[in-house]
C-alpha cells in the first residue's frame, strides 16, 4: 500500500484506508517525558484571557488521560525471543524467558537535532521494524521541529552481552520514509527531500562498510514512493503513487539483489496495491463499477492488468476501506450502507464461499496490527474504538469465523462515562443543497429532550479522499461527559462512500463540501440538536478550507472556531509552483495559473480571498513555526485580514449594539512542524487552551475547580 504526502492532519498507516486518500507521513508516538521542561512558549496578549482556564482544563485533561491510560495501544511487538515496547526513554525489550526488561535503544541520546538545539524530551519513535530472525531492528525517531526523520539500526545480541552504551548503534540514516527488512542483512527504505519521497535504497549490512545502493527512482513530480512488505514477509513491494495513478514493483525477499518486477505499468486514473498469497497477487483496484474498488487477483509469474481476474466486487453503497491476506482468506474492513463497519471475508480458493459479519455499532474506526515476527499469521489482530469509545483490541480467525474480543486491561465501560452515562451513538444523514444525502455521526449523552441547550463541537474534514478521524479522544469523551454534543460531517471530498465521494469535491467541484457543511449545521439545529449561539467547529489543516468558506458566507451559523494548522490560501497556495506540495496537489485543488475556470472555482471558496467586513465567529488558530506545508505566513495574513474586517464591521455600527464581539485569536507554537507538539505536555496545553477558548467564546460555565 502507499501513501502520499499532503496537507493532512494525522497518520494513516499504509493500509487500503490510505488509497486514494489523505497521505501524510506517520506522526511520532506521544511520549510522557516526566517533569523535563518544554519549550518556553513566546508571550501572547491575546491568550492571557484564557490563561487561568487554561490551567484548570490542562488538570483536567491530564487525569482523563490517566484514566484512560489502560484501554491505550501499547505498541507491542512480539519476536521469538524478545517482546519490544515503547515506552518514554525509549525502546524496551524483555526477554521471554527471562522476564527482564531492559532499555534496548535510547531516544534521548540519539535523537536528530538534540546536539544543536539542547533540547530533551520532545523526541518521539514514529516506526519499528525488527529483522525476522531479530538480529537487527531499525526505529525512526523524529522531533516536532522538523517532518525528516532519522533511522536508527541496532545489531542485537543476548541480553548479558549487549553494551551499555551506543556501541551497538551500528548505522544512522537520515531523512527517511519507510523501510523495511527483506532479511536479517538487507533493509530496504525510502528516503525523504523536503516533502517529496521518490527513490528506494537498499543497505547491505553484510558488506565490511554497509553498502547503500539506489534500487528504484521515480522522476514524475507529482509521486511518492515508499516501500512496504507483504503480510507474510515474502514480497517486498515499492509503491509509486500519485493522487491519481499507481504503479507498483515487486522484490522476493529471498533474492532481495535482483532488480523489482513491475507489476502493472502506469495508466491514466488507474490505482492499484498488491498484497501476496502463494503463487498469486491479490490486487485492490478502481477497476469496479464507478471506478470503485474491487479485489483482483493475478499470477505472480504474470501480473499485468490483462491477467487480473475478479475476486470480489462490493454491493452498491458497500465502500472497501482496508484489505488484509490473512492465511488463505482476504479479509475486508468495510463500511456498510446503514454506515456500520463490517468485516467481508472471501476465501481466495473459493470466492463464493464469502461472508460478512458486523462489528460492534459503537466501533466508528478499526485499526489493524501488523504480526510481529513471532506471531501467528493465521488471525487479524485490530482495534475498534470511536471518539467516546476507548480502544477495544479483537482478534479475528477467519478460518473458523471466530471473533473475539481481547481486554487487555481493566479500563472504564466503553459506552459509559464517569458519572455512569450512557454514550448514544447515532447514524443521521443531512440533504445538501443538490439533494446529495451527507452522513453525519452523532454523539451525546444528555437526554433528548435538553439537546437544543448542549453546547455542539463539529468535527470536519473533506479533502483528499481521506476519512474524518473517527479514533479515541479522551478530549472528546471529556466532553461528553460534560454534555457536550458532537457531531462529525462527513461531507464530499473525504472518502466515506468511496472514490466518487471524493471526486465530486475535487477541484471545480470544492463549493460542494462547503454546501454539505452549511447543511449539516442547519439540519441539525433545525432537529433541535444546539443553536448557533451554541456551536463551534473544529477541523485541522485542509479541513480548514470548507471552514473558512463557511465563516465567510454564513458567519451567524457558529459562534466559535478553532483551527489547527490551517490550510487558509488555497489560492496563493496552488498559484505558486515554488512551493512544497503545490505540484502535487493540484489534482485536488486545481490549476489556476493554468487553467482560468480552475482559477474562478477556487476564488470563489477560497477562505483568505473572500474575507468580507462583518461579524466573524470568534477564531482560535493554532500555526506552527516550522510548518512546511501550510506556510505561517499566510496564516498569520489571513488572522490578520479577519481582525480587520471585523473592527470594520463594529466601526460602521457606529455604536449600535451587537450581538457579541468576536475575538481573532492566533496562537502560533514556535519549533513544531505541521502535526504540533510531540511533548505531551505541550500537547495538553495546546488542548487545553482550545476547551478554554471554546468555554468563554460561548459563554459556557467552567467546571468547577476540585477541592484537595
Amino acid at each position: 500500500m502507499c501513501t502520499l504526502f499532503s496537507r493532512c492532519c494525522s497518520f494513516t498507516r499504509v493500509r487500503l484506508r490510505l488509497l486514494g486518500l489523505c497521505k501524510t507521513t506517520p506522526p511520532a508516538t506521544y511520549l510522557y517525558t516526566g517533569p523535563s521542561k518544554p519549550n518556553v512558549r513566546c508571550p501572547n496578549s491575546d491568550l492571557e484571557k484564557y490563561k487561568n482556564l487554561q490551567k484548570n482544563f490542562k488538570r483536567r485533561l491530564r487525569a482523563t488521560y490517566s484514566r484512560f491510560s489502560g484501554s491505550q495501544d501499547k505498541s507491542v511487538i512480539c519476536g521469538h525471543n524478545y517482546v519490544y515496547s515503547l515506552e518514554r526513554e525509549g525502546i524496551y525489550r524483555m526477554d521471554r524467558r527471562q522476564n527482564e526488561a531492559e532499555l534496548l535503544l535510547n531516544l534521548e541520546q540519539c535523537s536528530p537535532g538534540g546536539e544543536e538545539s539542547g533540547e530533551r524530551g520532545e523526541w518521539a519513535v514514529q516506526r519499528v521494524r525488527v529483522s525476522p530472525s531479530e538480529r537487527h531492528l531499525a526505529a525512526t525517531i523524529k522531533s516536532s521541529h522538523r517532518e525528516q526523520a532519522r533511522c536508527v539500526v541496532v545489531k542485537q545480541g543476548d541480553a548479558a552481552s549487549t553494551p551499555k552504551d551506543l556501541s551497538h548503534i551500528i548505522f544512522t540514516l537520515d531523512n527517511v520514509f519507510s523501510f523495511e527488512w527483506a532479511n536479517d542483512e538487507v533493509l530496504f527504505y525510502t528516503t525523504q527531500e523536503g516533502l517529496r519521497c521518490n527513490r528506494v535504497f537498499r543497505l547491505d549490512l553484510k558488506s565490511p562498510a554497509a553498502v547503500h545502493r539506489p534500487v528504484f527512482e521515480d522522476t514524475q513530480p507529482d509521486v511518492f514512493v515508499e516501500v512496504a512488505l507483504s503480510r507474510d514477509g515474502r514480497i517486498l513491494t515499492i509503491n509509486s503513487n500519485s493522487k491519481t495513478d499507481s504503479e507498483v514493483w515487486l522484490i522476493d525477499v529471498t533474492t532481495p539483489y535482483l532488480e523489482p518486477l513491475l507489476v502493472q505499468h502506469r495508466l491514466p486514473e488507474l490505482m492499484y496495491h498488491v498484497e501476496h498469497w502463494g503463487d498469486w497477487l491479490v490486487i485492490l483496484a478502481n477497476t469496479g463499477p464507478g471506478q470503485e474498488y474491487q479485489v483482483l487477483k493475478a499470477p505472480l509469474a504474470g501480473p499485468s492488468l490483462g491477467s487480473w481476474v475478479p475476486v470480489y466486487t462490493p454491493c452498491p453503497g458497500v465502500t472497501l476501506k482496508d484489505m488484509e491476506v490473512v492465511g488463505d482468506h482476504c479479509v475486508l474492513t468495510t463500511r456498510e450502507a446503514s454506515g456500520e463497519l463490517a468485516l467481508t471475508v472471501v476465501p481466495l480458493a473459493n470466492p463464493l464461499g464469502g461472508y460478512s459479519l458486523l462489528l460492534p455499532l459503537w466501533a466508528c474506526s478499526c485499526e489493524s496490527r501488523r504480526p510481529g515476527p513471532a506471531e501467528p499469521h493465521d488471525a487479524l489482530h485490530f482495534v475498534l474504538s470511536s471518539p467516546a469509545h476507548p480502544q477495544v483490541p479483537f482478534s479475528f480467525h477467519p478460518k473458523d469465523k471466530l471473533l473475539l474480543s481481547r481486554p487487555e486491561a481493566e479500563g472504564p465501560s466503553p459506552e459509559k462515562g464517569s458519572g455512569g452515562k450512557l454514550s448514544i451513538t447515532k447514524r443521521l444523514q443531512v440533504q445538501s443543497q443538490d439533494g446529495t444525502l451527507v452522513p453525519v455521526t452523532l454523539f451525546h449523552s444528555v437526554a433528548a429532550g435538553r439537546l437544543q441547550q448542549a453546547p455542539l463541537l463539529l468535527h470536519v474534514y473533506g479533502a483528499y479522499g481521506r476519512d474524518l478521524s473517527m479514533h479515541f479522544s479522551p478530549e472528546s469523551r471529556w466532553l461528553l461527559e460534560r454534555g457536550w454534543v458532537l457531531a462529525y460531517c462527513h461531507i464530499r471530498g473525504g472518502g466515506e462512500l468511496g472514490l466518487s465521494w471524493h471526486r465530486q469535491a475535487r477541484v471545480e467541484g470544492k463549493p460542494a463540501g462547503v454546501e454539505d457543511l452549511r447543511a449539516c449545521l442547519l439540519q441539525l439545529h433545525s432537529r433541535g440538536i444546539s443553536s448557533p449561539s451554541r456551536s463551534a467547529i473544529t477541523a485541522r489543516s485542509a479541513g480548514a478550507v470548507p471552514v473558512g468558506a463557511l465563516c465567510n458566507t454564513d458567519p451567524h451559523l457558529i459562534r466559535a472556531v478553532t483551527l489547527q494548522a490551517p490550510f487558509v490560501d488555497v489560492l496563493g497556495s496552488m498559484a505558486d509552483s515554488s512551493r512544497p506540495l503545490t505540484v502535487e496537489e493540484r489534482e485536488e485543488w486545481g490549476d489556476p495559473t493554468a487553467d482560468p475556470q480552475h482559477r474562478l472555482a477556487i476564488a470563489s471558496y477560497c477562505p483568505l480571498h473572500n474575507i468580507a467586513p462583518q461579524c466573524y465567529p470568534s477564531m482560535l488558530l493554532t500555526a506552527y513555526s516550522n510548518d512546511a506545508r501550510v506556510p505561517l505566513a499566510g496564516v498569520i495574513q489571513y488572522a490578520k485580514k479577519v481582525k480587520e474586517a471585523v473592527h470594520t464591521h463594529l466601526t460602521a455600527l457606529h455604536g449600535a449594539e451587537c450581538e457579541h464581539a468576536p475575538r481573532v485569536v492566533l496562537n502560533v507554537q514556535p519549533g513544531a512542524d505541521h502535526f504540533g507538539p510531540n511533548h505531551f505536555d505541550l500537547m495538553l496545553e495546546e488542548s487545553a487552551l482550545q476547551l478554554a477558548f471554546l468555554y468563554t467564546e460561548l459563554g459556557l460555565a467552567s467546571p468547577p475547580r476540585r477541592g484537595r
